[in-house]
């Protein structure tokens, strides 16, 4: 019996509708968020140059994190996300935890997008009730991402698109005025602003271990192309080229945009809450091109966002198969979109709308959201490397047979671990981020109440074990065996 046969009765299914272009810029997207456009304000004010090496160290750390993912997804091509290979590798509570904490961190990065998206509609439109593009956002995203995957593909497409064209132009803008000699109230633009103010550690270490509070939220969603394996066109070429592509990325993108920053505007001069890519355009006399930057700033926060209702359809359409989550949600369009899903974490999106008049400060509101986002997915980043532990285990025949293997091994999985664990204590030094690191863990207590009682349910085993031995089938014989019919007995 092969897969096809297994799944024959289920129609629709997830089709693989998205190409190489798709892929790459969805991947390009997700690490290009509202964390950069909006947070660096704050990382630069807190961490001063230093934040260039904070950039540097969590994209040198989060590359291998990556890799793993690569090797697992492409270890079996009927793992729809990193949730199933938990749950194939550790166990169904893996899973779940996973599956629903990834989730469950979408929500959360979106709702902050809708408070960003609403903060920057005020700066446009002054006197704009928040309501109105909060609602506006939401309804945008539903529409969006109701079409077919490939119209969320072509989508995404274009926003990364604009993403990417803005930093460019951040970065040649800034380049002129440093080479022409800029003048303005705070002094000339030159590289000697990275160090002349105080040196690169100009709040010494405390100020450095500030910056990765803040700079971590701006690489969720980094991930992100592990939720595409079940719909990307050619996996094993266009995964491992995505993945490979992201040191590239940090260093244009972050690194390369901050050093631009830093060097026209003293580091000294940068606040929480303002966006430094509009300030640049603006000291530089360009106020329309200020304007565009801010809607490009939007349209940023709308593709984190639009991102984000992607990814968490898609991981609760797959705990729906694996009978973690309600059958409801396991059910496709005719369009193959998993619509219930996406009415579900749209709903949840509006507590954005509320949470923002429950408070007078977008700001707080913001940095509270995405701290309790980061420390989530910090535990989803964790899962997917405690994955790759069991995967060397158990089948180290596949390891041996794979063409795409994570650089270091298992010794660069320990790194990876010890560096997470000094973020979660990065995290404990700043009265705002403890109290959002205190409130996280009253998710996965709510979570382990539900698996305590899903977990002996029959259908919920009957699922999870078809579950299994559809997985089982798409192994190659000679490399899998025996052991995987053994694990699926298990």
């Amino acid at each position: 019996m092969t897969t096809k046969t297994l799944t024959s009765h289920q129609e629709p299914h997830l089709e693989r509708q998205l190409s190489n272009r798709h892929i790459q810029l969805i991947a390009i997207g997700g690490a290009i968020g509202t964390g950069l456009f909006m947070g660096s304000g704050k990382t630069i004010s807190a961490a001063g140059p230093s934040v260039i090496f904070v950039y540097m160290i969590i994209g040198f750390m989060l590359f291998f994190v990556m890799r793993a993912m690569g090797e697992l997804l492409l270890s079996n091509l009927n793992y729809k996300s990193f949730s199933d290979f938990a749950a194939d590798l550790l166990g169904p509570w893996a899973g779940f935890f996973t599956g629903w904490t990834y989730w469950f961190c979408w929500v959360i990065t979106g709702i902050a997008d809708v408070i960003a998206i609403a903060g920057y509609s005020k700066e446009l439109w002054p006197g704009l009730p928040l309501w109105i593009p909060g609602l506006a956002t939401v309804a945008i995203l539903l529409l969006l991402n109701l079409t077919t995957v490939k119209a969320f593909g072509e989508t995404e497409f274009w926003f990364a698109l604009i993403k990417i064209i803005a930093i460019a132009a951040l970065i040649i803008v800034g380049l002129f005025m440093i080479f022409s000699g800029f003048q303005s109230d705070a002094g000339p633009a030159t590289f000697t602003n990275l160090w002349s103010h105080g040196g690169f550690f100009p709040n010494e270490f405390m100020g450095f271990v500030a910056g990765f509070q803040i700079a971590v939220f701006a690489f969720v969603g980094i991930e992100l192309v592990g939720t595409t394996a079940a719909e990307a066109k050619d996996p094993e070429k266009n995964l491992p080229k995505a993945i490979n592509s992201i040191p590239i990325r940090v260093l244009l993108f972050y690194v390369g945009a901050l050093i631009i920053l830093m060097s026209v505007t003293p580091w000294t001069q940068f606040q929480a809450g303002h966006s430094p890519f509009i300030a640049m355009f603006s000291l530089a006399g360009l106020g329309a091109a200020a304007t565009v930057v801010n809607l490009v700033v939007l349209s940023s926060a709308m593709s984190s966002a639009n991102s984000g209702i992607y990814s968490t359809s898609r991981m609760v359409y797959g705990l729906a198969q694996e009978g973690d989550a309600p059958s409801v949600f396991g059910r496709l369009s005719r369009r193959k979109v998993p619509q219930n899903a996406l009415f579900l974490s749209c709903v949840l999106l509006l507590s954005g709308v509320i949470l923002m008049y429950a408070g007078s400060d977008i700001g707080k509101a913001f940095d509270m959201v995405t701290t309790v986002s980061a420390v989530c997915f910090v535990f989803v980043w964790s899962i997917i490397l405690a994955s790759y532990l069991a995967f060397r285990q158990r089948r180290p025949q596949l390891h041996e047979a794979s063409k795409y293997r994570m650089p270091g091994g298992i010794p660069m999985v320990w790194v990876v671990f010890a560096f997470f664990a000094f973020v979660l204590w990065a995290l404990t030094t700043q009265p705002d981020t403890l109290l959002a690191l205190l409130v996280t863990p009253v998710w996965f207590i709510l979570l382990g109440a539900a698996w305590f009682v899903l977990r002996r349910r029959p259908a919920h085993l009957a699922r999870y074990a078809t579950f299994q031995a559809e997985l089982s089938q798409d192994m190659e014989p000679d490399a899998a065996g025996e052991r995987e019919l053994g694990d699926v007995r298990k």
